[in-house]
């Protein structure tokens, strides 16, 4: 079953990527090294696949045995960290910011995680690498299993005039106008993941639940306090590529991870989409990501700030790196040697550098290893880096050598921060000033719709009132 990517797979708008990012012997003249913020994803995980569970139903297949409790890091993902940490010791030793077997003063470095088993224990892996004779302590803030604020990408607004925003950019994004567009989009790689899974084989199917993934059922639901929510075909369809995706990255027979199909990388790639897609729709619209990523733009602008620190490491999710690219403008992006938008343990590296001018500057990278370094497990060293991929920033004018002044990059990260009291004046075609009854629903035009007609659509929960915009 051998399918080739072709461009009209890729979202329009997406960039090409643009190679390694290297740095010269004439830039490190200019240069040197004064500070690294990190912005990192867990790495790999087992998913929720028993045979119970949603994925054990619509599959006749066996899922990976993980070596985790379900949504545990595993013991690959432990080992690939402390390979990362190891590599950025190797870097930043060479750079001169830290000493080959450094123990750091306090306040120098920070590794701080939200407090999930996975996010925890990144961060301790990827210490262990940068920093082995040193025992560095992992902050995090709450009991284990809790979510942390700073990491939690949940709503805190739910005034009219903010969700009709959100309804609106998420249409026209992903839907053509409506949310009945939003699976349409992906109907292609449905049919791919239907065959992977060998759906109507399915306990799901022979018991007449799902035979297969529908593109006009999603539900979306933002309320106040919670994750942005999806329901529907696009979610479930994300929880099997999800354990797909995984299931490759730790089972090096290539048919079995792929339940005995036989799949090519462009394969790997379009299942991945899935996931990829489900994550833009919940996080990444510009509106939403600025409120969804907030307190951790706050996080991330104080340890840029903060003369002491050499390196701070913050460990999230992927919905942290989606929320904050988003925010920051960086909605949409292509990376190379990966099946995944953002891949498992990618890190948004924050460096700043001083100049021989006098001047202090800024860039952003993504570093991950590859889709062939995290299955094959090669040693990471200088000379076998993992991916390091510039992310230009939008609105920012760069020097000759690519890098942004740090008051411009504090600036925008300022004011970024400041657009999440940003009201919008109006919404297309709707009347804000219009008072409506608590217990009813409208359309984007502000029109009241009859409960029975409502199906798919994007609802908003703000006490009893719930809204949806027209299909």
């Amino acid at each position: 079953m051998k399918r080739l990517l072709t461009a009209a797979m890729i979202l329009c708008g997406i960039w090409e990527a643009s190679g390694q990012v290297e740095r010269s012997a004439s830039f490190h003249e200019k240069y040197s090294l004064k500070q690294v913020v990190v912005l990192s994803r867990h790495n790999i995980r087992s998913p929720m696949s028993g045979p119970e569970s949603a994925l054990g139903r619509i599959t006749p297949h066996d899922w990976f045995q993980w070596s985790s409790a379900p949504s545990e890091l595993s013991l690959r993902g432990g080992v690939l960290e402390t390979m990362m940490g190891q590599y950025f010791r190797k870097w930043l030793v060479s750079e001169g910011l830290m000493e080959e077997n450094e123990v750091p003063q306090e306040g120098h470095m920070r590794f701080y995680a939200n407090s999930m088993q996975r996010t925890i224990a990144t961060a301790q892996y990827f210490s262990s690498g940068l920093l082995p004779v040193a025992n560095a302590s992992i902050e995090h803030h709450y009991e284990v299993g809790t979510m942390d604020p700073v990491f939690s990408p949940v709503v805190t607004r739910d005034d009219e005039v903010f969700s009709l925003t959100v309804m609106q950019e998420i249409c026209d994004r992903f839907g053509n106008g409506s949310t009945a567009g939003i699976g349409e989009a992906m109907s292609m790689q449905y049919a791919l993941l239907e065959d992977v899974l060998d759906l109507r084989q399915s306990a799901a199917c022979q018991q007449g639940d799902t035979c297969s993934f529908k593109t006009d059922d999603s539900v979306i639901t933002l309320t106040l306090g919670k994750e942005p929510s999806l329901k529907g075909s696009l979610s479930l369809a994300c929880k099997a590529v999800d354990a797909l995706v995984l299931q490759y990255y730790e089972e090096p027979d290539d048919s079995k991870a792929a339940f005995g199909h036989d799949l090519s990388p462009e394969d790997w790639h379009t299942l991945s989409t899935i996931k990829d897609y489900y994550g833009d729709v919940l996080f990444t619209s510009s509106t939403l990501s600025t409120n969804l990523a907030h307190p951790l733009l706050k996080e991330i602008l104080a340890e840029v700030k903060n003369e002491q620190r050499r390196f701070a490491f913050l460990c999230g999710h992927d919905s942290n790196l989606g929320s904050v690219l988003g925010a920051l403008g960086w909605d949409e992006y292509a990376l190379p040697s990966s099946i995944e938008k953002t891949p498992i343990g990618a890190k948004l590296v924050i460096e700043k550098w001083k100049g021989t001018d006098g001047e202090e500057y800024v860039t952003m990278n993504m570093v991950y290893q590859s889709t062939d370094q995290l299955r094959q497990m090669p040693l990471l060293s200088l000379e076998n880096p993992p991916v390091v991929y510039n992310m230009e920033l939008k609105g920012l004018e760069a020097n000759d050598d690519g890098l942004y002044r740090l008051a411009d990059f504090e600036q925008h990260l300022s004011d970024r921060i400041d657009a999440y009291d940003d009201v919008p004046s109006s919404i297309r075609g709707t009347d804000n000033s219009k008072s409506r009854p608590t217990a009813a629903i409208y359309d984007l035009q502000g029109r009241q719709v009859d409960k029975d007609t409502v199906g798919a659509g994007i609802y908003i929960s703000n006490g009893q009132k719930v809204i949806t915009p027209s299909e």
